[in-house]
């Protein structure tokens, strides 16, 4: 079956990104950088930047990254969130404060009319993101 995962693109700091989202998160994140490839970066001092990271948590969310090298256009994303959803209210809680540290809040996480809790913010890091808890069912 195939799977749907973010991939994110940062200009030069992809790497702190991803360690913060596996601070916030948890699971295992694995980082290569250009060094590994240096045909792909003809600038020397771009060798340390990350080609592919990925985070996987426990709970199966995959999420990717990766820095565009100054060879690349670059533009910071518009247009798109990253969505985290489920029916863990205390999980979910806990991965809203811990993300949104540095960020800014759109709408904070509370009672959506639709039931459950919902929020929306933008990282320290340029990402928007939603976050929904749904009620659980039973």
């Amino acid at each position: 079956m195939p799977a749907l995962n973010p991939y994110l693109s940062f200009r030069d700091n992809a790497r702190a990104a991803m360690e913060f989202y596996h601070q916030a998160l948890g699971g295992d994140l694995e980082v290569s950088t250009f060094e590994s490839f240096p045909d792909m970066v003809p600038d020397p001092s771009e060798r340390t930047l990350v080609m592919h990271a990925q985070l996987t948590t426990p709970d199966g969310l995959v999420l990717m990254a990766s820095d565009t090298p100054s060879v690349m256009s670059y533009a910071p994303p518009q247009g798109i969130s990253v969505s985290l959803s489920g029916d863990d209210a205390d999980a979910l809680r806990s991965a809203w404060d811990a993300l949104t540290e540095g960020g800014t809040v759109e709408m904070p996480f509370e009672q959506a009319p639709w039931g459950g809790l919902f929020g929306m913010f933008t990282d320290r890091f340029g990402i928007h993101w939603m976050i929904n808890a749904s009620p659980a069912e039973g």
